[in-house]
């Protein structure tokens, strides 16, 4: 029991960590999908989330309006990014667009140093802070939020994309481009709205994850790049490949942090990452290129 209580608890933490980089991996893949670029900006979507949706609560302390509020500003601004940074190229080729995303990030980085500082701010948790007993080990009711709010968003991604017109019509512009056109989907707007789309997941995940951190304006950068890890483990591009790599790194680092040492716990992420691309690059659940 002794030896089961400390992996119990290495294991909450890496699945609630795994969630959120679940969530980012998703966004990878919704605009890997729609336009066959990586999103480095992704990250910094988590940032913003966390630290709009601390604003909102300052001005009015009202979590579900936070919540809301900072998706709602964080899909905005995925969709302006695409409109203003990556639409107007003239040679949209996916390595100019993948450096131009790069440079956004950057942007975006400072633009969040200059308007909140290089101070940490914390989020109250969604409910009760009191730790709950599970057998041997503890854990928080924000982790429960984290995962039982990440699930319902996955599951709801997965209905959007197969059940609705708008969804179906995203995947067929990620199967054909020119089949879509061809049949009158707008493919422009498409990538659009995938921008948009993973914005808010990334804004998502950044707020569920604030109250058991802190927000800062850096935060974004390792978190996008542990999602991009999990992308690239599950399969670039599917869904179910983005959540299960999400959940193996978060197991994994976590693990690695709490048996061996706290510092190898980023170096794991790209650890994985490097195996992943030499042994099975498609990723776990991807398909043969």
């Amino acid at each position: 029991m002794e030896i089961l209580a400390p992996l119990l608890q290495y294991l909450i933490s890496g699945l609630t960590n795994g969630a959120i980089y679940a969530l980012i991996a998703l966004g990878f893949g919704i605009i890997y999908n729609a336009t066959t670029i990586i999103n480095f900006a992704q990250g910094e979507m988590v940032m913003l989330g966390a630290l709009c949706a601390i604003s909102i609560y300052h001005v009015n302390p009202s979590l579900p309006l936070a919540f809301a509020g900072g998706v709602a500003m964080v899909t905005v601004i995925g969709l302006v990014f695409e409109r203003l940074a990556l639409r107007p190229v003239r040679d949209p080729s996916p390595i100019s667009l993948i450096i131009i995303t790069v440079g956004g990030a950057v942007f975006i980085k400072g633009i969040a140093m200059l308007l909140w500082g290089k101070d940490p701010y914390s989020l109250p948790p969604f409910t009760s802070n009191v730790p709950i007993g599970l057998g041997p080990a503890t854990i928080l009711p924000q982790n429960l939020w984290v995962l039982g709010v990440g699930a319902l968003l996955v599951l709801f991604l997965e209905a959007f994309l197969r059940l609705t017109l708008v969804g179906k019509a995203m995947r067929a512009c990620a199967y054909n481009p020119r089949a879509a056109r061809l049949v009158g989907i707008s493919t422009g707007r498409m990538v659009q709205l995938s921008f948009g789309l993973s914005a808010a997941l990334g804004a998502a995940g950044g707020i569920l994850i604030a109250p058991l951190t802190l927000g800062v304006y850096d935060m974004g950068t390792m978190l996008g790049l542990k999602g991009f890890s999990a992308a690239i483990l599950g399969g670039l591009g599917s869904i179910l490949g983005g959540v299960l790599g999400g959940l193996l790194l978060g197991v994994a680092e976590s693990l690695a942090s709490g048996l061996i040492s706290s510092g190898y716990r980023d170096a794991v992420a790209f650890l994985i990452l490097l195996v992943a691309l030499f042994i099975r690059p498609q990723g776990l659940l991807g398909g043969k290129q």
